[in-house]
């Protein structure tokens, strides 16, 4: 038998023990629902999100500043600087069905974060010894940074300028027969068709962004609240909207807080799709509604 001393001071601890024991519950229920939270995009509607004013772009397709970098040029003669970027020059080589596939290309080692509003943003792996647009951090890789060219066997079949991985100035395609085949032109990774809305153009404020090439919307699209906070984000191939489309509120730049995410096909002219709401938020974040089941 247990002495009434020792169970005395058993019934003591035991609501102690219980309060251990539910707190280490409670703890690691919090741990859970945090763990879900983490694994689930929809638990909240805050994002960490790089489009806020401190990186609003500024006026594009500065006609003064091209008029500077032409007056420039002649200092800028010295071997890999481009833009006043010492650069390095590299090439990639593959060999596909008998035909040789070159790349020329300069490069810079400057640690830069891509413009978030660009798309396409070029840079090369030095690990795989590839050309990529996707997937850029800074210290995995360099940015392409000053001109291109990209041949078949010994034929340019493309040429073009870069600035810090984004296309700039006037890019060329040729045929097999160095014919030119189609023009574009650039400026800092926008098409030069772009069209651009402001509320203010002395003060630069901008109100919409609608990137176009070839006659047709191609690339990231961009609404800004009057305040230069983004309003809205989303993505055009061939004219069509793609992807998943995010607007957000306006929270006077504390923070960025998705409102609504619609999705849009995933591939331009996809037959019998249908865009729908996927989900909605409040201006707190707070999630109001998530479609469900959806293939």
């Amino acid at each position: 038998m247990v002495p009434w001393a020792v169970f005395s001071e058993m019934k003591k601890a035991i609501p102690v023990f219980l309060l251990i024991l539910f707190g280490l519950g409670k703890s690691a229920f919090a741990q859970k629902n945090d763990q879900d939270k983490k694994s689930d995009p929809d638990s909240t509607g805050v994002v960490s999100s790089a489009l806020l004013p401190t990186v609003a772009p500024l006026l594009l397709f500065d006609e003064e500043k091209e008029k500077e970098e032409k007056k420039e040029k002649k200092k800028k003669a010295r071997k890999n600087i481009w833009f006043d970027v010492k650069t390095q020059r590299g090439f990639t080589r593959r060999e596909i069905r008998g035909q040789s596939y070159f790349e020329y290309f300069n490069y810079t080692d400057a640690e830069r974060m891509p413009n978030p509003y660009i798309r396409d943003i070029y840079w090369y792996d030095p690990s795989e010894k590839a050309i990529r647009t996707e997937g850029y951090t800074p210290g995995n890789g360099y940015l392409l940074h000053g001109p291109y060219e990209r041949l078949v066997n010994e034929t340019v079949v493309e040429s073009g300028m870069f600035y810090y991985g984004m296309k700039h100035k006037t890019w060329m395609v040729f045929d097999s027969n160095n014919v030119l085949q189609d023009k574009s032109h650039f400026a800092e990774g926008w098409p030069r068709e772009s069209t651009v809305t402001y509320y203010n153009r002395a003060s630069k404020s901008i109100e919409e962004i609608i990137p176009v090439q070839y006659g047709l919307k191609e690339g990231n699209y961009f609404y800004f609240h009057e305040d230069q906070q983004i309003a809205v984000t989303g993505e055009y191939k061939y004219g069509e909207k793609v992807g998943l489309w995010t607007e957000y509120w306006d929270t006077n730049n504390t923070k960025a807080v998705r409102k609504r995410e619609i999705q849009y096909q995933e591939e331009p002219y996809t037959k019998n799709f249908r865009p729908y709401i996927r989900a909605e938020w409040d201006k707190d974040g707070n999630l109001v509604y998530r479609k469900e089941n959806v293939n």
